[in-house]
């Protein structure tokens, strides 16, 4: 069966010569399953002294997958969090009502040249879950679920494959697999999920014969599995799940099914509502809001996300 889409991507520049290929959302798809950003970023070789750092910045009614596969970050959170990411290891960080969070470089390697290389997807909280309590959880590269069939190499870091199910708890049925494929091997990937897609994080990929370049997000056509081969040895994900519950609403790192809400976020962030990455005083500074969602409603009492953590508040902007 013809592959109905295939998104190339584009580069964009989060700064200081930082770039990532962004595969979603495309001007013709949002979402694939739950996930409706996602992000392949390296490999990029870091120099010493030459850090990228993200400084703390908020999130409302998504779920963060942060996956690397070379090099480490340092995460932070408002609840007090402090998780150092390695490759293989995952984290989920449910942003729901509002979080705040900064990755960084980890202060042993800012002085040596690393190699930083990884994904990182956003998936939507279904409606009813939009609003929920913020939280973390961080699984280790040991902990993920990996089985082998015959020399492909699959690890299962959301959902259920192959015999294998994931320790994470997610809202909706979730896929996300990182499968290595040796030269001239095949994988028959069932369906899933009813929206799933592949991507290769380096060569050519056949799927049902059909050949799609490296760096290239397949979508599958609904409610189809197929039969992925490589002529050279590949690394792959795939990802997917139940679709969406209706379409989304985003806007910098708000993601809501309410045009209020992220106009809501957007306030409270500049008004310090929202909470601080402790030992942290450092903010992201809300981005030009022109093109910002327009607030219809006054925010109510009860729709303030966070209580303000024990911590040193940042200086207020100017």
């Amino acid at each position: 069966m013809p592959i109905p889409q295939v998104l190339t991507g584009q580069i964009k520049d989060l700064g200081g010569g930082f770039k990532v290929k962004r595969l979603l959302p495309a001007a013709v798809r949002q979402a694939v399953g739950p996930f409706l950003f996602m992000d392949h970023f390296g490999p990029v070789t870091v120099e010493p002294g030459a850090a990228n750092d993200v400084r703390p910045h908020p999130h409302v009614g998504l779920a963060t997958v942060t996956y690397l596969l070379e090099g480490a970050l340092m995460h932070r959170d408002s609840l007090g969090f402090v998780q150092r990411i390695e490759p293989g290891a995952l984290n989920w960080m449910t942003a729901g009502r509002g979080i705040v969070h900064s990755e960084r470089c980890p202060d042993d390697m800012r002085e040596t040249r690393h190699v930083n290389h990884g994904i990182q997807l956003w998936a939507a909280l279904p409606k009813e879950h939009e609003a929920c309590a913020p939280g973390f959880v961080h699984t280790a590269a040991q902990d993920i679920p990996q089985t082998q069939l015959g020399a492909v190499t699959v690890r299962v870091l959301l959902g259920h494959a192959f015999g294998c199910v994931s320790t994470v708890k997610t809202f909706t049925t979730t896929v996300y697999l990182d499968i290595q494929l040796p030269a001239g091997c095949s994988l028959s990937l069932p369906a899933l999920a009813p929206e799933l897609a592949v991507y290769s994080l380096d060569h050519a990929l056949q799927l049902d014969g059909e050949v799609v370049a490296g760096h290239t997000l397949a979508v599958l056509p609904t409610n189809c599995g197929c039969e992925i081969t490589a002529d050279q040895a590949t690394r792959l994900v795939v990802i997917g799940g139940e679709p969406l519950d209706g379409p989304r609403f985003m806007w910098w790192n708000f993601v809501s099914s309410r045009k209020e809400t992220i106009a809501m976020a957007a306030q409270d962030w500049s008004g310090h509502v929202f909470g601080y990455v402790v030992d942290e005083t450092e903010m992201a500074p809300l981005p030009d809001r022109r093109g910002k969602p327009e607030r219809r409603h006054p925010p109510r009492p009860a729709e303030r996300r966070t209580k303000l953590p024990k911590g040193k508040p940042p200086p207020s902007e100017k």
